[in-house]
């Protein structure tokens, strides 16, 4: 019957949104708990999701071609973006705690906004920046209250890492205008992996040696979260709007806060409740204020390169590449 089959579509894709939610959750707990140097961590993450996808994107290529020079130095470039988005994140929730450098991070839809300004020429509304303004307050906020704490330097890292995502997302913007969902992410991990290991070397931080509950800890990065988590979420964008799945992932910190609490022993002051809040509040303010914008141009036979954009905690991942399922394109009406 048709429409018990698309009610069954939608509890699966909504039990898809939520699983992606709490594997993305995980993500700083892990961080945490692995106890590795930023780049270290953030190195695992990615190499394993390389490795993993390797033989479908291998697959993809014999089917499809090889794509051009040019288009896959794109994809590469927004695997530098990621690699420093995650080494900052890394670093800043070894310093300061899982909760806060996850909230930063978080703020990728505002850069995002003001990178499409800057770039190509997007015209911001009047709520884009009321958005803004409450988001940056309440960043100021715990900027002040960390830095009392002697922790502020992490915080200021989770933004920077903020600022590195929304660069991935709008160098992937553009990297999906020519290649498919799995080309481009593959492409983008492998420029991560061999950024980050570059990063860990100059550093001096070892790849080996660790202990095998840390190596535990960052195979679970690898697989629950980069995997895992994102390939849930890759997999409800073909059935719910991003309107809906895009709200719904700013719930990330705060389950990350919710659970460093009883898994790291982390508190959370008023004031940096308080702040978290107007954080929140901003960037879903900017993000609807985004999306009453036309999409971007989509060529012939590609999945809408828009939704990478409006869904700042999204990397999209198969999308159903393998499975010959074409309902991305539901994701931006």
């Amino acid at each position: 019957m048709p429409p018990t089959h698309a009610s069954s579509q939608h509890t699966r894709a909504y039990l898809a949104l939520a699983v992606g939610l709490v594997g993305m959750g995980f993500s700083g707990i892990f961080v945490k708990l692995a106890g590795t140097p930023g780049a270290v961590s953030a190195f695992y993450r990615v190499a394993v999701a390389v490795v993993l996808l390797a033989l479908p994107f291998g697959r993809g290529i014999a089917r499809d071609g090889r794509p051009s020079r040019r288009e896959a130095l794109i994809a590469v470039l927004a695997g530098l973006f990621f690699a420093g988005d995650l080494f900052f994140w890394n670093t800043g929730i070894l310093i300061s705690g899982a909760t806060t450098p996850t909230l930063m991070g978080n703020t990728a839809p505002i850069w995002v906004g003001l990178g499409a300004m800057l770039f190509f020429g997007e015209r911001p509304g009047r709520l884009f920046w009321i958005g803004l303004a409450v988001a940056i307050g309440g960043a100021v906020v715990i900027l002040g209250v960390d830095a009392l704490n002697d922790v502020g330097l992490g915080t200021f890292f989770g933004v920077l890492s903020g600022m590195f995502y929304g660069g991935y997302f709008l160098v992937v913007q553009r990297s999906r205008q020519k290649l498919n969902t799995l080309t481009s992410f593959w492409l983008s991990a492998l420029g991560s992996t061999l950024a980050l290991a570059l990063i860990a070397r100059v550093l001096g931080q070892p790849l080996t040696g660790h202990s095998v509950r840390a190596y535990l800890y960052m195979l679970a990065l690898g697989l629950f979260v980069q995997v895992g988590g994102q390939m849930a979420v890759s997999y409800a964008l073909g059935y719910l709007p991003a309107s809906i799945v895009s709200p719904t992932l700013l719930l990330q910190p705060v389950l990350t806060g919710l659970l460093a609490v009883p898994l790291l022993g982390e508190t959370i002051a008023p004031l940096q409740m308080l702040g978290g809040v107007a954080v929140l509040l901003g960037i879903y303010v900017v993000h609807r204020s985004r999306a009453a914008l036309p999409p971007p141009s989509v060529e012939v036979g590609e999945e809408p390169p828009g939704q990478l954009i409006e869904v700042a905690q999204v990397v999209p991942l198969l999308a159903a590449e393998d499975s010959g399922d074409d309902t991305q394109s539901e994701a931006v009406k």
